[in-house]
């Protein structure tokens, strides 16, 4: 039923050229939305797009491009030691691995997916707020938290379709099932949902 609402809903809402791109834009994207970040990566990749810019990038500056964006100063310190890293241990190439990647600074388990995902094409399931939310309501999932959702959704779901349904969770998540007033009636998959049969009984 998702691919009946969401048939050419496969890829990432973030704008980049590169893994590393990519990369900047997703650790910059925690606790921000997807449209902030790509006003601010935009212009930023224009003065900076490799871990050799950034590294050598005074921290300030740095802070200065995405200063618009939630826990910058943070952020900003991650992305400068993660490009370090890349730098001296990686041949300055973001490594196409998901245990690899999250030994950079400021990238977690979600993040190495979004990477693995849509930079490399390697089937992943990236659980943030939305997909935690959705998969959870439709019955997809039963776990209360987002590790445990991304477990159970990946033995339930068949590999090939992990990356396609992330995103359609998150499309889902962002048009109709909102975290307040989610738009039930207006949703096809409102019988098959444990959150509104619960809601209507």
């Amino acid at each position: 039923m998702l691919d009946k609402m969401y048939p050419d809903v496969d890829h990432s809402m973030l704008n980049f050229t590169t893994p590393f791109e990519l990369l900047v834009a997703t650790i910059l994207s925690a606790q921000a939305t997807d449209i902030s970040v790509n006003k601010v990566t935009k212009e930023m990749f224009k003065v900076a797009n490799t871990p050799e810019d950034f590294a050598n990038m005074d921290i300030k500056e740095l802070e200065n491009h995405i200063r618009t964006i939630g826990i910058y100063r943070n952020k900003a310190k991650n992305i400068k030691a993660a490009s370090k890293i890349l730098i001296e241990d990686y041949n300055s190439i973001v490594p196409a691995d998901k245990k690899e990647l999250q030994k950079l600074p400021g990238v977690g388990r979600k993040t190495a997916n979004v990477v693995c995902a849509n930079a490399f094409g390697i089937p992943s399931i990236a659980v943030d707020t939305h997909v935690f939310r959705v998969a959870n309501r439709i019955g997809l999932a039963d776990a209360n938290n987002v590790d445990k959702t991304q477990d159970q959704l990946e033995k339930r779901l068949d590999k090939s379709r992990w990356s396609k349904t992330h995103h359609q969770l998150i499309t889902h998540g962002r048009v109709l099932c909102k975290a307040r007033n989610p738009l039930c009636e207006e949703c096809l998959i409102n019988k098959l949902c444990i959150y509104y049969r619960r809601s209507h009984d």
